[in-house]
């Protein structure tokens, strides 16, 4: 595998990242004092917060500062993302927990992440290889062109009127409240109407993040029960996988809505398909961003596959087994 191209790959830096928790407690009491002494009140602690603050911004500055003078860069944060327009040039540097890194690839083409941990001890960082210990030497090798990357299948959500969604983790179709979902699904041939409290698509990113919380709350309610579960090996998926699964949440069975499609992985030859039931509130969005999605209401045909472009995201050379070289 060809791991070196020969000069500078990329011109610009694009670091994106998100408000700490004490920004947005700032944001709303006003000041730190204040924030304190209403969390202090409440019988929570500050100093965990106060840290997790600190280790983001001393991440951020150890980012910046590996940046060579010559290389332009910016900072961007998240909610800015669907304005943010990236260039061809642009290296992409997430500093943040998990979701920063699904949240900013539906908005890129090619352009690879390369995904820093600010706070390994909170973060369990399934997509964040890097650290702010090594993140200078993968950023410079980076900028040559001297990285691998690991491509992550994404899915796509298409209404019949052309509208379309991408996902790197999951999809949620469903209702925009605590009301039943109603909705035809159809998958493999076979359709059915469904009462539920929504469904879940997920990728192969994604089957260690929502669909795991399904299956240890499946799980739970059967062995609950007296019932025994025989844990299956392998639940997550390759993160290149040609399949995406889907999970039914709380299907109701009665007269007029059926429970025998619930759950099942699907391919693009045989695709996911939705027909909402929903006189309004139905929706669906992506990676748990709620603000960013496409109405699903009476009539609505849905259609579910994986993305034509993956993800690209920058792996440590002993992940070389699981990348490819950079383009």
């Amino acid at each position: 595998m060809r791991t070196g191209t020969s000069g500078a790959r990329y011109e610009n830096v694009v670091i994106v990242t998100r408000p700490t928790e004490l920004d947005e407690l700032i944001a709303r009491f006003n000041t730190e004092a204040q924030a304190k002494f209403y969390l202090t009140q409440a019988g929570q602690s500050f100093d965990r917060i106060r840290r997790a603050h600190e280790s983001h911004y001393r991440t951020l500055t150890e980012v910046r500062k590996a940046i060579p003078p010559s290389t332009k860069h910016q900072v961007v944060s998240r909610e800015l993302l669907p304005m943010f327009t990236f260039g061809d040039d642009d290296l992409v540097v997430t500093v943040g927990q998990d979701g920063l890194v699904s949240n900013t690839a539906k908005y890129l083409g090619s352009q690879p992440i390369l995904a820093v941990n600010p706070d390994p001890a909170l973060f369990d960082g399934v997509l964040l290889p890097f650290t702010a210990q090594s993140v200078g030497d993968y950023l410079n090798r980076a900028l040559k062109g001297e990285h691998v990357i690991k491509a992550v299948t994404m899915a796509l959500a298409r209404l019949a009127d052309g509208q379309a969604l991408l996902a790197f983790n999951d999809f949620f179709i469903g209702a925009n409240s605590h009301v039943s979902a109603r909705y035809e699904i159809e998958v493999a041939g076979q359709r059915e109407n469904q009462s539920s409290s929504g469904i879940i698509v997920s990728t192969g990113a994604g089957s260690t993040g929502w669909l795991r919380s399904v299956y240890a709350g499946a799980a739970g309610v059967v062995e609950a029960l007296g019932g025994t579960v025989r844990h299956p090996q392998g639940l997550s998926l390759p993160w290149d996988t040609d399949r995406l699964v889907y999970s039914v949440r709380e299907p109701f069975p009665s007269q007029v809505t059926q429970c025998s499609l619930v759950h099942g992985a699907f391919d693009d030859a045989n695709p996911l398909k939705i027909t909402s039931r929903m006189a309004r509130n139905g929706l669906i969005f992506s990676d748990g961003v709620e603000a960013d999605y496409l109405e699903f209401n009476s009539g609505a045909e849905l259609t579910i596959t994986t993305a034509p472009r993956q993800a690209h995201l920058i792996a440590r050379p002993s992940e070389r087994g699981i990348a490819r070289a950079a383009r």
